[in-house]
């Protein structure tokens, strides 16, 4: 079946599980880098918990260094941690709801593709929640 004899019902299916795939990627790939963010200022602090209130410490500002005061710099890594960990916890849920929506979209999918299989009658618009698909209101309802 060619891409112009696909109905528009499956067509429309397929773009939203294509979106929901993009989104997915985007949003792992956020929690990555944030991650990735949290190590880095894990990091730093442990070192930075190192030295003395003698010593002296730089922070990088652009391209320069500049001689900075240790225990503000404590305080603002820890708030940086802390606002990371946050970040990380938001990005987590909207991964789970993104999936969920996935797996939504993909039962649809493969339950409208038995029923035009079988012969069963298929909606020619873009109305796919009926209850002739046995989706439950309230998960679709959900965004």
């Amino acid at each position: 079946m060619s891409e112009q004899e696909l109905p528009p019902w499956l067509k429309e299916q397929l773009a939203r599980l294509q979106q929901l795939q993009q989104n997915l990627q985007a949003i792992m790939m956020q929690k990555q880098q944030v991650e990735i963010e949290k190590v880095e200022t894990e990091r730093a602090l442990d070192e930075l918990k190192k030295t003395t209130a003698d010593d002296t410490v730089y922070k990088l500002a652009g391209p320069l260094l500049v001689k900075s005061n240790r225990d503000g710099l404590i305080k603002d890594l820890e708030e940086k941690k802390e606002l990371t960990n946050t970040r990380i916890i938001v990005l987590g849920k909207q991964e789970s709801r993104v999936k969920e929506n996935l797996k939504e979209v993909e039962n649809k999918i493969n339950q409208m593709m038995q029923m035009a299989q079988s012969g069963g009658s298929l909606p020619s618009s873009s109305n796919t929640n009926s209850s002739n698909f046995n989706q439950p209101s309230s998960s679709s309802s959900r965004k």
